[in-house]
């Protein structure tokens, strides 16, 4: 896909950028994603931290919620993707 410059240049685009995309009907959404520094990181993770402590949350429930989202992840070969899922 290509992003004309001049959308390059007033979002700051460079070679490499990430993003998500939401496709809904006819409609595309790209939304560039940048992982946090450092200091936003420690942010995130102090207040998820405190977040758990309030719900009363264990280490054993988190694992218990990984294990079963792992358990449903299915992995969609390229190929079977555009023929399933793009019609």
């Amino acid at each position: 896909m290509i992003i004309p410059e001049s959308i390059r240049k007033k979002l700051q685009l460079k070679t490499g950028t990430q993003f998500v995309v939401v496709a809904d009907k006819d409609v595309v959404i790209l939304k560039n994603i940048a992982a946090p520094t450092l200091q936003e990181f420690d942010g995130l993770i102090a207040k998820a931290r405190k977040t758990a402590k309030q719900a009363g949350l264990k280490k054993k429930d988190i694992e218990a919620a990984i294990a079963k989202v792992r358990k449903g992840i299915r992995v969609i070969k390229p190929r079977e993707f555009l023929d399933n899922y793009l019609k």
